[in-house]
C-alpha cells in the first residue's frame, strides 16, 4: 500500500476525532493541525524516478489519498479539481478514499464522474452508532464504484445489519485507538461486527488492536508496534465469495491446450511478481484482477483492445496473456466470448477464475522445482 498526501491539517468533526495521531503528532513539531496546506506530495502519482518510471506503480496499489486531512474538507475545494485529473490519469492505481465528510460527497466530485471512476473507493468511517446512522444512509447512496465501511476507532457496539444487507458495501475494516489516552475497544464488538459482515458476505478486517484492549472482560495496553500484530494474529479476517457457485468450470483442460501454444506456454512469472503475491496475498491479487478485467476487458468498446494488457507490472497481466485474455480478439478465438458486447458478470468471472488458476499452478510449480 502506499500513501498520498497532497494537503495536511484537519478540524475535528466528531466524537472519533478526540485523539486523532495527527493532531499528536504535530503537536509534536509545534505545529498548528488546523491549518489546512498543501503539501510536497501535491502531484506524487505524476512524479517519474530518474528511470523513467513512474514513483508509484501498481505494485504500490491501493494508494490511500489524504491519510492526514480530510479529501472532502471545505478548505481544499480550490486543489481537489486538479487531484482529481490526477487519479482519472492514473487509471493503473488504486485510490482509497477515506472521509468523516460523506455529506460533502455531491459538492466535491468531478463533472465526469458519472457512476464512479473504476480506480477509486470511497469509504467512510463510523466510530460509533450515532455516526453509522448519520453517514451509511448517505454512503449507501451515492454513486461509487466500490464502497467500503471503516469503524476506526471503533467507541462501541455498532450495528449495521441494514446497511450491510444490500450487498453496496464490500469490505469493513475495524480497530481500536492508539496513542496514551485511548478509549477502550472490546473484542466482543470486533466478532459482533464480523458475524455481521459473514451473515451478509462483506469483507471483514481487523486492522489493529488500539492501545487500550479487553478481552473477556480483562483490559490490556498493547504498546503501538503490537497492536496490528496482535489483530493479524487473531486471525478473524473474512473474504466475501465473489465466485458464481453454478459456473462450476474447471480449467485445467483450457490451460493445458493453451500451454502447447508457442506463445502463451512461454509465460511465467518473474520472480518479483511471485513476491508480490505471496507478500499481498492471492485473495488482493484476485481483487486486481476483478478490477483490471472489469475497466480494460470487460466494456462493449475498447478504445485500445489489442493494446491494453502490458506484459509486465502486475501479475495479473503476466497471467492474461498466459490465458488468452488480454483482449477481446484473443477471448473470442480462445474462449469463443464474442466481440462487440460487454462481457456478463458470468464471463467476467470466467475469466478471472482462469487468471487465478493459471497464478496459482505457476506459483506452485516454482515451488516444486525448488523444493
Amino acid at each position: 500500500m502506499m500513501v498520498w498526501n497532497p494537503w495536511h491539517g484537519c478540524r475535528k468533526k466528531s466524537e472519533g476525532c478526540l485523539n486523532c495521531y495527527m493532531f499528536r503528532r504535530d503537536e509534536q513539531f509545534g505545529r498548528d493541525s488546523t491549518i489546512i496546506k498543501q503539501t510536497g506530495e501535491f502531484n506524487l502519482p505524476l512524479i517519474k524516478s530518474k528511470r523513467g518510471g513512474y514513483k508509484i506503480n501498481c505494485l504500490d496499489n491501493p494508494v490511500y489519498v489524504c491519510m492526514t486531512s480530510d479529501f472532502f474538507i471545505e478548505e481544499a475545494d480550490k486543489w481537489r479539481d486538479y487531484i482529481w485529473s490526477i487519479i482519472r490519469y492514473r487509471k493503473d492505481l488504486e485510490f482509497k478514499i477515506i472521509t468523516k465528510r460523506i455529506e460533502r460527497f455531491y459538492d466535491c466530485i468531478p463533472e465526469d464522474w458519472g457512476s464512479g471512476y473504476h480506480n477509486v473507493t470511497i469509504i467512510s468511517t463510523c466510530e460509533n452508532q450515532i455516526r453509522a446512522d448519520e453517514r451509511l444512509p448517505v454512503l449507501l447512496e451515492i454513486p461509487a464504484v466500490q464502497k467500503e465501511i471503516i469503524h476506526e476507532p471503533m467507541l462501541e457496539r455498532i450495528d449495521t445489519e441494514k446497511y450491510l444487507s444490500g450487498g453496496k458495501i464490500e469490505c469493513v475494516t475495524c480497530g481500536g485507538e492508539s496513542g496514551d489516552n485511548a478509549r477502550v475497544c472490546d473484542y466482543s464488538w470486533i466478532l459482533d461486527m464480523r458475524e455481521q459482515c459473514v451473515r451478509n458476505n462483506v469483507s471483514f478486517v481487523f486492522k489493529q488492536t488500539g492501545a487500550h484492549f479487553r478481552m473477556d472482560g480483562k483490559e490490556y495496553h498493547i504498546a503501538r508496534e503490537y497492536q496490528m500484530r496482535q489483530a493479524k494474529k487473531a486471525d478473524i479476517d473474512f473474504q466475501r465469495a465473489i465466485e458464481n457457485d453454478s459456473i462450476g468450470e474447471t480449467y485445467s483442460g483450457i490451460l493445458m491446450q493453451l500451454s502447447k501454444s508457442k506463445f502463451r506456454g512461454h509465460f511465467t512469472l518473474p520472480f518479483d511478481m511471485r513476491k508480490y503475491c505471496r507478500e499481498k496475498g492471492l485473495d488482493t491479487v484476485k481483487t486486481h484482477a476483478f478490477d483490471f478485467i472489469r475497466e480494460r476487458l470487460a466494456p462493449a468498446v475498447i478504445d485500445n483492445d489489442g493494446k491494453q494488457t502490458p506484459m509486465h507490472g502486475h501479475p495479473v497481466f503476466i497471467a492474461q496473456h498466459a490465458t488468452a485474455t488480454c483482449c477481446r480478439d484473443c477471448l473470442q478465438k480462445w474462449h469463443y466470448i464474442p466481440k462487440g458486447r460487454k462481457l456478463t458478470e458470468s464471463e467476467i468471472i470466467y475469466v478471472v477464475g482462469l487468471i487465478m488458476e493459471w497464478i496459482k499452478k505457476d506459483l506452485e510449480k516454482y515451488n516444486k522445482d525448488n523444493q
